[in-house]
């Protein structure tokens, strides 16, 4: 029972990939309901900072985000679905032009935001195309939010690997995003475990990241205990994971190899230098 909630807790310190004011509030996850044209739009935002409030000003093709943060690095992930704003983007932050990293799918821009300045600040997301293919995947605002929105939901930050490694841009940190972007998220039973598995890790992982920024040799422990783990995990980007079965078979297979370098290794080890004593 031990060995099965420490693998857990390792799974749980690592899988998710981007980030790192403590809120208990909101919990780093802000969920916005963008209502414009006659549909609702839900952006998500994961982040060490608050989300104070929101405007959408369809004329201008504008997002903009009032946020509030008690640190001066600001790291988040905003989660924009392309039906609502999409195309070439520009980025302000407090009034200055800024240029955040971008990723795309075919639903969804994850645009990563990395800034420093601690109170009250504007994030300002303009795009070139608004409303585009609507008609095709979203529904009106009576109705429910969309499938291919409210599977974004799996989405966030790696909180704790983020925080070890220094950077969202450590190439540990963008292995586990593009694990969870280009595997576990292609199948419903991926999309499920990071529904759930997001409800959890956010509970605890926000107070273990900013003790690791705190602290540099609780950094440092962090970091050794998750590089075995995300070695193995990198296993995952050379087989194909296109099918349930393949899911359950390589996840159940990577926590027998887990189980086996953090607990049976030691314990053989622990068990010879015993019976020399």
């Amino acid at each position: 029972m031990k060995s099965k909630l420490f693998i857990s807790f390792l799974l749980l310190l690592v899988v998710t990939p981007a980030f790192g004011q403590l809120s208990d509030k909101t919990g780093l996850v802000n969920r916005l309901d963008v209502k414009t044209g006659g549909y609702t739009f839900e952006v998500e935002t994961v982040a060490n900072f608050d989300i104070q409030d929101f405007n959408f000003d369809e004329e201008q093709k504008r997002l903009t985000l009032y946020v509030s943060s008690s640190l001066e690095n600001n790291l988040g992930e905003v989660y924009l679905p392309q039906t609502l704003l999409s195309g070439n983007f520009t980025f302000y932050i407090n009034g200055e032009e800024y240029f955040p990293t971008i990723k795309l799918n075919d639903d969804i821009s994850f645009i990563t935001l990395n800034f420093t300045g601690s109170g009250n600040n504007k994030i300002e997301i303009i795009g070139t195309n608004y409303l585009q293919g609507v008609n095709q995947t979203s529904i009106p605002i009576e109705n429910e939010l969309p499938t291919e929105n409210k599977s974004q939901d799996d989405m966030g930050g790696c909180l704790i690997a983020t925080a070890a490694y220094g950077s969202e841009l450590a190439p540990q940190v963008q292995q586990l995003r593009e694990l969870r972007d280009n595997k576990l998220l292609q199948t419903e039973s991926g999309k499920s475990f990071m529904s759930s598995f997001n409800d959890l890790y956010y509970s605890f992982s926000p107070t273990i990241a900013d003790y690791e920024r705190e602290n540099p040799l609780f950094k440092e422990t962090v970091k050794i205990m998750i590089t075995p783990l995300i070695s193995s995990l990198s296993i995952l980007s050379y087989v194909d994971m296109d099918s349930e079965a393949n899911i359950l078979g390589y996840g159940i297979s990577l926590i027998l190899l887990n189980i086996g370098m953090y607990f049976v290794a030691p314990g053989i080890v622990i068990h010879t230098i015993r019976k020399k004593f």
